[in-house]
């Protein structure tokens, strides 16, 4: 597994003939429609969107998508980029949560998204995750 917040020309000898896209830079077509699994291979959702912070220029979040069927009654899930690793040999995401936990997250109606300028919100999100703006 791959880290993809690192950068691939930090993985130490080898890697320093890597040339174009791959697992250090990707676009973000090829990652929305990726699954996202727990530590224990349990199927958490998919990937819908990959959103900026167009302040920073980085990647913001994931939006996630679980439940439903055919995208009706579907909860979305605003996943920090930092809690996913992306699994390159599966062509998948790994977010180490408990399955439940998951299920209790924050989450949105696709019709209702959130600010993610409402600091309240960003930090609730953060909580629930273990992660860091």
């Amino acid at each position: 597994m791959i880290d993809i917040n690192s950068n691939i020309y930090d993985k130490g000898p080898g890697n320093n003939d890597h040339k174009g896209p791959g697992p250090g830079v990707m676009g973000a077509r090829t990652l929305t429609g990726d699954n996202v699994v727990n530590h224990v291979d349990e199927h958490l959702g998919e990937v819908k969107e990959i959103m900026l912070d167009m302040r920073t220029g980085k990647i913001a979040y994931a939006v996630v998508a679980h439940g439903g069927l055919l995208g009706i009654g579907e909860k979305l899930f605003a996943i920090p980029w930092s809690a996913l690793t992306l699994d390159t040999v599966n062509k998948r995401f790994i977010l180490n949560i408990e399955k439940s936990h998951f299920e209790n997250a924050p989450g949105f109606d696709p019709d209702q998204w959130p600010d993610m300028a409402d600091e309240i919100w960003v930090d609730s999100v953060n909580a629930h995750y273990g992660t860091k703006t």
